[in-house]
């Protein structure tokens, strides 16, 4: 059974960090591409951060650059989005992606809340 379990979100002020992580089980980790994504309230699912599977190229949106990145563990099936400078339009829940060829798998979502 695949499953990809994201953690670590929760409520921040203005200019605080969060790490978030997920894990991913049921298919093999290393050869899939990961993404993270966010959707607020009210707004269409955006991509912000992106890794290949091997964790040697990543992509950011233009909104999130400089503030966030992200990483990835193979040996622990886990990927990482290290989130800095929070400011409030950041807020939304955010999904991580597993992506290989015809194969999506998505997490359940984790909430950031960035207000003071």
């Amino acid at each position: 059974q695949v499953q990809l379990v994201e953690s670590g979100g929760g409520l921040v002020q203005p200019g605080g960090s969060l790490r978030l992580s997920c894990v991913g089980s049921g298919f093999t980790f290393s050869r899939y591409a990961m993404r993270w994504y966010r959707q607020a309230p009210g707004k269409e699912r955006e991509l912000v951060a992106a890794i290949s599977s091997p964790g040697d190229s990543t992509d950011y949106a233009d909104s999130v650059k400089g503030r966030l990145t992200i990483s990835r563990d193979n040996a622990k099936n886990t990927v990482y989005l290290q989130m800095n400078s929070l400011k409030p339009e950041d807020t939304a829940v955010y999904f991580c992606n597993a992506v290989r060829m015809t194969q999506n798998y998505w997490g359940q979502g984790t909430q950031v809340t960035v207000s003071s």
